[in-house]
């Protein structure tokens, strides 16, 4: 409980709730990552066969990533690791780590939309993805916000 004047402040259960589902969803984002920058075959091979392409398209595409895009990604998938685990630990910080996130998104958003992007990978189903991947940082980022602002997070 956080303490606010006379009144103590409980954490209500949606945010137990949001923080583990949130956690959950970033950590997959997280591991796209770390197999992607270790060029792990066998999880490149399950979306080379999605996308009908060679595992080899996939690791050329990212090893053509520019320094600046990769640092913008990491950015992206660790804020958001980072903001769920500060909003389970209840730290006012977790906001702040989900606009890091938001900011790198914007940067890998970026270079993902204004690159030679090849054909397969430019699908209706990326950009859905993409969308989806924007709602939940913002919305666990205002989430975040709100629950510092009622004083759950300190």
């Amino acid at each position: 409980m956080t303490i606010i004047g006379n009144q103590r402040v409980k954490a209500p259960w949606h945010l137990w709730v949001l923080g583990v589902v949130s956690l959950l969803w970033f950590a997959g984002g997280a591991n796209d990552y770390v197999m992607t920058k270790t060029a792990n075959e066998a999880y490149l091979g399950m979306a080379a066969d999605n996308m009908g392409v060679s595992v080899t398209a996939i690791l050329d595409y990212f090893n053509d990533y520019p320094l600046w895009a990769t640092v913008f990604w990491a950015l992206g998938v660790w804020g958001a690791v980072a903001g769920s685990i500060l909003l389970l630990f209840r730290s006012r910080f977790a906001f702040h780590a989900f606009v890091v996130s938001l900011i790198g998104l914007a940067g890998s958003t970026a270079y993902t939309f204004t690159s030679d992007i090849p054909p397969e990978f430019a699908t209706t189903g990326q950009l859905v993805f993409t969308v989806v991947i924007w709602a939940s940082v913002f919305g666990m980022a205002f989430f975040a916000r709100a629950m510092t602002k009622a004083g759950v997070l300190r």
